[in-house]
């Protein structure tokens, strides 16, 4: 099928939900951005900085830039003038540069904290005690250009429907224990961001708000415009 009518589909799914959809167009060409774009697609998600920078700079500016991938703070002031929402804040110091670059930028930038939650050594992420550590700093109160949106966290790569829902429970469980813990009184703190293609249905299930979705809409075609691996 068509980029449109991948989109098409997936948003009938969606339609009764309130949960949104974030096209990951990490690799793939402008034309591809476009066609999704003009089935009115706003929001889409890169993983690479660089990729981000470049796209953002020559296609329209009313789409919603995510960051999903891992951030380094050096590169932070490259997406700061522009980045919607950084999804994989993992450490208070990332979460300090972010805010020094939003505040040279006069913004606010909106952040998700990235929790480890699968059972692999290769996924980036805090565990729960280390959350809670990063809300407790000292330091956190005087981010007023930061704004902690919400949570995100990626499954296990598995066929285990078990293993990924239990992961999957695990992270809206500490979603909503921090609601209730820190903020209580913040409206905004609002997203769950989990699900991919692969387990999209299973996140949506267990409660996400945000869903990540590349192949099921671009398809696995690799393309030469950009460097980075898909």
């Amino acid at each position: 099928m068509s980029i449109e009518k991948n989109l098409k589909a997936i948003k009938n799914e969606l339609q009764d939900s309130p949960v949104q959809l974030i096209a990951i167009s990490k690799t793939k060409p402008t034309e591809d951005i476009l066609e999704a774009y003009e089935a009115g697609q706003r929001a889409f998600g890169e993983n690479q900085v660089q990729e981000l920078v470049d796209k953002y700079e020559i296609l329209p500016k009313d789409i919603a830039w995510h960051l999903v991938g891992h951030l380094q703070t050096n590169k932070v002031k490259y997406i700061a003038p522009f980045v919607h929402l950084i999804h994989a804040v993992d450490s208070i110091k990332l979460l300090k540069e972010i805010n020094k670059h939003a505040l040279k930028n006069n913004r606010t930038i909106d952040c998700l904290l990235q929790v480890y939650i699968a059972e692999e050594d290769t996924k980036f992420g805090m565990d729960h005690s280390e959350i809670i550590e990063l809300l407790r700093d000292e330091e956190f109160p005087s981010l007023q250009n930061i704004r902690i949106r919400g949570l995100m966290g990626i499954a296990s790569n598995t066929d285990s429907e078990k293993v990924v829902k239990e992961e999957f429970y695990e992270l809206k469980s500490l979603f909503d224990g921090l609601k209730l813990s820190f903020f209580r009184k913040d409206d905004y703190f609002d997203t769950v961001s989990m699900g991919m293609s692969s387990d999209y249905k299973i996140a949506i299930a267990e409660g996400s708000t945000m869903i990540r979705l590349g192949s099921t809409i671009f398809g696995k075609r690799v393309t030469k415009h950009f460097k980075n691996n898909d």
